[in-house]
């Protein structure tokens, strides 16, 4: 029940289960607060998230190859190329990226565009003559 201006209220009538009731149940405030804040905290906080993925490009065997690949990822958002590391005895490129920008398919697909194939994903051109 909410009183209107003007009522005599009695300070018994204001108490529900040990709470002062002012129109809305303050518990049910209280709990509503802290769960908007909960989801927040959980789904508002999270800025960035640095992750680092391994490529296999089976084609990559020369110095000239891995400059390709470090010209096609160029482009792209996120990554951060000054961690990127290119392994020509295991043919494979690790790159450190923000997967908050840029996933790792992305990244994937550049590599295929520049005409290699990188992990399960096609080279989409031939890649250079060797």
């Amino acid at each position: 029940m909410i009183h209107q201006a003007g009522d005599k209220v009695s300070p018994k009538s204001l108490r529900l289960r040990g709470h002062v009731r002012f129109g809305y149940d303050t518990r049910m405030n209280w709990l509503v607060t802290l769960s908007l804040l909960c989801v927040m905290l959980i789904t508002g906080c999270r800025v960035s998230d640095v992750r680092t993925h391994v490529v296999r490009v089976p084609e990559m065997a020369r110095q000239e190859d891995a400059e390709q690949i470090r010209k096609a990822l160029l482009p792209l958002n996120g990554l951060q190329r000054e961690k990127t590391v290119f392994d020509l005895s295991q043919r494979k490129v690790t790159v450190t990226y923000d997967s908050m920008m840029i996933a790792h398919k992305n990244i994937e697909i550049a590599i295929a565009e520049a005409g290699f194939t990188a992990n399960a994903i096609p080279a989409i051109r031939p890649a250079p003559p060797q």
